[in-house]
C-alpha cells in the first residue's frame, strides 16, 4: 500500500496504525484524513481499515467532537438567522430509524402551528427502515428538492419544511455513510453520532430533539447502547451551541398499524385530524412538547393538534412544495391477507420482521439507487394486547408486484407471537436525556 499523504504532516497509514493500536487520534490526524478522503486523496480501502479500527477500538469524546467538526467543515453551514429574526425559533427532530416511523409527517406541521420553524431535512429508506422522503413522494406533485432560498422562504412563511438535504451539507458524511454500509461498520456509536450530528449542526437549527430508538426494529438493540448514543449526540449538539435533548423510545413493535409509504401518509393524516393510533399520537405529542421546550416556546401541542391548526400547516407545507393535499393517495394493484394460526392474545409483534416484509413488498430498497413502490407496504390489523381468533387476518399486504407476496409472507412467519395472556410491554417513551 502506498503511503498516501493527507493534508498536513501525517499519512493515512499513520492514522490507521494509531487507531489500530488503540491510540487517540489528534485533531491534525482527523482533519487531515477527513479532508483527504473528501478530496479523493485517501483510498477507499484505507478509510475502510480506519472505520473498522474505530469500530473495534472506539473513540474518546474529544475524538468524536473533532471528527464531527471535520465533517461539518467538509461542506457549508446553513444560516437560518433570517427565520429566527422573523419571529420563529428553529428546531428540528431526528429519528435514528424504525418501522412504521411516520412521526415526522404530523410532527413538523404541528410544531410549526405552535410557532416554531422546523427545517426537517430528511432521507430515504434503506433496508428494513422507512424513509420520510419516500413516504412524502406518495403525494401527487410533491417535490423533495428545494433551493436554499425556497427553504428559507417556506420556513418563514409556513414554518415547516420536509425536504432532501443539500449535497453541500457535510459531503464527507455522504461518502462515509455509503462506505460504512458495505464494510459492516454501521453500528459504530462514534460514527453514528458524528454522521447524524454533523448534518444537523450544519443545518443551522437553534434546537434539536433526537428520537433514539431501541429494540428489534432499531439499529440499537439494547438500552445501554441507545443511552450511550443519545448521551454522545446530546453532548455534541450542546458543545456546538445547539440546544439538544434525546428521547429513548421503544422500537420492539412497529409504530402505528401502517408500514410502508402511502399507507403511512394516510395514517399521519388520521393523526393530524385528531385520531390515528394511540402510540403514534403519543409519540408525536411527546416529541412536540420537547421540541417546544428546547425552542423556548410555551404552547400546548395537544390543544393545537385537536384544533385543526396542525392540519392547516400540513396542507400549506405540502402545497408550498408542489403537492396536492387533496389528491388521492396511490392504491396497490394487489392485496393479500395473512391470518392468525391460533386463538389467543397477541403477545409480541416483531418490528424487524414486519419492516423486512414491507421491504420485500417493494416499500424499501436494498441500494440507494433502487426505486420504491408508493403503494407498497402492509397494515398490522392487530397489535400486542389484542385478542385474536384462528383465521382472523393479522396483516394486510399491499404491492403492485404480486410475485413479492411469498417472500413477504415468509418474513412474517414468526413475527406475531400468540399466547394465553398479554405480556408486559415497555413504555413507548423510555427516558429523556438532556444536557448536564
Amino acid at each position: 500500500m502506498s503511503q498516501q499523504s493527507v493534508p498536513g504532516s501525517v499519512t493515512a497509514v499513520d492514522v490507521i496504525r494509531t487507531k489500530r493500536d488503540g491510540g487517540e487520534l489528534s485533531d491534525e490526524q482527523i482533519d487531515g484524513v477527513i479532508a483527504g478522503y473528501t478530496a479523493g486523496q485517501v483510498a477507499e480501502e484505507q478509510m475502510s481499515a480506519l472505520l473498522m479500527a474505530i469500530l473495534l477500538r472506539g473513540m474518546t469524546s474529544r475524538e468524536i467532537a473533532s471528527w464531527t467538526d471535520a465533517m461539518i467543515s467538509s461542506g457549508i453551514r446553513m444560516d437560518l438567522s433570517a427565520v429566527t429574526a422573523a419571529g420563529r425559533p428553529t428546531v428540528d427532530k431526528h429519528s435514528t430509524g424504525g418501522v412504521g416511523d411516520k412521526i415526522s409527517l404530523p410532527l413538523a406541521p404541528l410544531v410549526a402551528a405552535c410557532g416554531a420553524a422546523v427545517p426537517q431535512l430528511s432521507g430515504r429508506g434503506l433496508g428494513h427502515t422507512g424513509g420520510t422522503l419516500d413516504k412524502m413522494e406518495s403525494i401527487a406533485g410533491w417535490r423533495a428538492s428545494l433551493s436554499p432560498q425556497q427553504l428559507l422562504a417556506q420556513l418563514t412563511d409556513v414554518g415547516a419544511v420536509i425536504c432532501a438535504a443539500s449535497d453541500e451539507l457535510a459531503p464527507a458524511d455522504r461518502r462515509l455513510y455509503a462506505l460504512r454500509d458495505v464494510t459492516a461498520t454501521v453500528e459504530s456509536i462514534p460514527m453514528i453520532s458524528a454522521s447524524i450530528m454533523s448534518k444537523k449542526i450544519a443545518e443551522g437549527t437553534d434546537a434539536l430533539v433526537l428520537d433514539v430508538k431501541v429494540g428489534s426494529g432499531a439499529f440499537m438493540k439494547n438500552l445501554d447502547d441507545a443511552r450511550e448514543l443519545a448521551r454522545t449526540m446530546v453532548e455534541l449538539g450542546t458543545a456546538h451551541g445547539v440546544s439538544t435533548a434525546a428521547l429513548l423510545t421503544d422500537m420492539s413493535t412497529p409504530l402505528g398499524r401502517a408500514v410502508g409509504n402511502a399507507v403511512e401518509v394516510a395514517e399521519s393524516l388520521e393523526v393530524l385530524a385528531g385520531g390515528g393510533p394511540a402510540d403514534v399520537r403519543e409519540l408525536t405529542l411527546a416529541l412536540a412538547a420537547e421540541m417546544l421546550a428546547q425552542a423556548g416556546l410555551d404552547a400546548d401541542p395537544e390543544q393545537v393538534l385537536d384544533s385543526g391548526k396542525a392540519m392547516d400547516a400540513w396542507r400549506a407545507m405540502v402545497t408550498a412544495q408542489g403537492g396536492d393535499p387533496d389528491a388521492p393517495l396511490p392504491v396497490p394493484g394487489h392485496i393479500q391477507t395473512v391470518a392468525a394460526a391460533e386463538t389467543g392474545v397477541l403477545q409480541h409483534l416483531d418490528a424487524y420482521r414486519v419492516g423486512v416484509a414491507a421491504w420485500r413488498l417493494g416499500a424499501g430498497r436494498a441500494r440507494k439507487e433502487d426505486p420504491v413502490q408508493a403503494a407498497a407496504g402492509l397494515l398490522c390489523l392487530a397489535k400486542p394486547g389484542d385478542t385474536v381468533t384462528a383465521g382472523q387476518p393479522l396483516f394486510e399486504l399491499h404491492t403492485d408486484t404480486p410475485e413479492r407476496f411469498d417472500a413477504a409472507i415468509a418474513e412474517l412467519d414468526g413475527a406475531a407471537r400468540i399466547g394465553a395472556d398479554p405480556l408486559p410491554r415497555p413504555p413507548l417513551v423510555i427516558d429523556t436525556v438532556r444536557a448536564g
